[in-house]
């Protein structure tokens, strides 16, 4: 009854079908060309209530267990229709919490999100020292576990990768001989970029031992290990100088605790004529939290900062915020690559972990996708430069044709 409830207020477009476990069955909503229809079946009782108790967590736990299973469509089928019915724009929320299940999740999400070096190290590991296998079925080929930069909806994921790592090097104004660091290297593939395409060298700095192993021995097969490398470090321990600094898909690590102290290291190791770009998903409007399902299962300590989180920390520091895009749809057409690439390779992800793993796998990118299309995520590209005559004063210099295929 609680969960009917829910849904009777929520679901308004599209068409909702719910078999409970007894099988009564129930619909919602009125039909709409732009969703498709979507039956779910509930294997035992409790799963209703608990997704009408807390919806995000309950319905993601539940697809997990097999508690909800999705008839007619699939979970991304799902997710988008309830999300659509709360979209960012429209001031809805999908959310049902009590206020004092409200006050007790904020205050974990901010406890959570303190990430000093130990818990930052553990929580880096938690997500990224997975099977290599795993992201080499649903990632491009340079493993760019970020936004991508669609100039047009139908190129493919490579070509959009290959978008956004020209677009990052124009906003960085490389020139050869710079000496780069990449603070949240990944597996190494923008770091391989800039110093194969422009001249410079890179240092990339990460905190999971997969990656940094995967890097550097990328690197030396491609023979730019006297070009580039690679330290397993907290970026607050890095020392030296830097012509310039970037940073992409690591903020969302940081922690806002964090925020004024990632900003001051990035003005401590940056030369005087140095500049930075931060490549970071970000959320629409005000400060927000992390829900609790994705910091208990695919990212702890993780938050997406809203912009003012982002200048304000970043004041008082001599950096000076030159320039600011915000991506709005290329995260969602990233993540339905990756979402159609992972339910493609269902056999193999269940062979690595197991079943309950890749309804995981698939429920994070399922709601990560719809989370950009309805909800209030975005991601945000923010340069920044130590002097204010550092990087051209109009933005020409950022237009340019699409990258070459990789």
């Amino acid at each position: 009854m609680l969960l009917a409830r829910y849904l009777d207020k929520l679901v308004r477009r599209g068409v909702l079908t719910v078999i409970e476990a007894d099988g009564t069955t129930s619909r919602f909503g009125t039909p709409d060309p732009v969703f498709r229809d979507v039956t779910i079946r509930f294997t035992d009782t409790g799963a209703p209530a608990a997704i009408a108790r807390a919806p995000r967590v309950g319905a993601g736990e539940s697809y997990m267990d097999g508690r909800m299973v999705v008839d007619d469509g699939d979970v991304r089928d799902l997710v988008r229709l309830i999300q659509a019915n709360g979209r960012w724009e429209d001031g809805r929320t999908i959310d049902n919490e009590g206020l004092v299940r409200g006050l007790v999740d904020r205050a974990a999400a901010a406890i959570g999100r303190l990430n000093w070096e130990r818990r930052a190290r553990a929580n880096v590991r938690h997500h990224y020292d997975l099977s290599d296998r795993l992201y080499e079925l649903f990632l491009d080929p340079e493993r760019q576990y970020s936004c991508a930069y669609f100039r047009s909806p139908d190129e493919t994921l490579e070509q959009a990768q290959a978008n956004k790592m020209a677009l990052i090097a124009r906003k960085l104004a490389l020139e050869p001989g710079m000496r780069v660091l990449d603070i949240g290297c990944g597996w190494g593939g923008l770091a391989r970029y800039l110093a194969r395409t422009h001249g410079v060298t890179v240092l990339g700095v990460t905190l999971s031992e997969e990656q940094i192993r995967y890097a550097r021995e990328r690197t030396a097969a491609e023979g730019l290990s006297d070009r580039v490398s690679f330290e397993l470090i907290d970026y607050r321990r890095v020392t030296g100088r830097f012509d310039r600094i970037v940073s992409v898909g690591m903020f969302e690590h940081v922690g806002p605790p964090n925020y004024r102290q990632f900003f001051s290291t990035c003005s401590r190791l940056l030369g005087d004529e140095g500049a930075m770009l931060l490549h970071t998903i970000g959320r629409l409007g005000a400060p927000g939290q992390t829900d609790a399902w994705t910091r208990k299962y695919i990212f702890p300590g993780g938050y997406s900062p809203a912009l003012s989180e982002i200048v304000a920390a970043s004041e008082g520091t001599k950096l000076i915020a030159t320039d600011v895009e915000t991506l709005r749809l290329h995260y969602a057409m990233t993540l339905s690559h990756w979402y159609d690439r992972v339910v493609a390779a269902r056999a193999e992800i269940e062979a690595l972990y197991d079943a309950r793993f890749f309804r995981m796998w698939q429920f994070y990118l399922a709601g990560a996708q719809v989370s950009f299309e309805h909800g209030g995520m975005c991601n945000y590209q923010v340069q920044y430069a130590k002097g204010r005559r550092t990087l051209p004063i109009t933005r020409d210099y950022l237009l340019a044709d699409r990258a070459p295929a990789p």
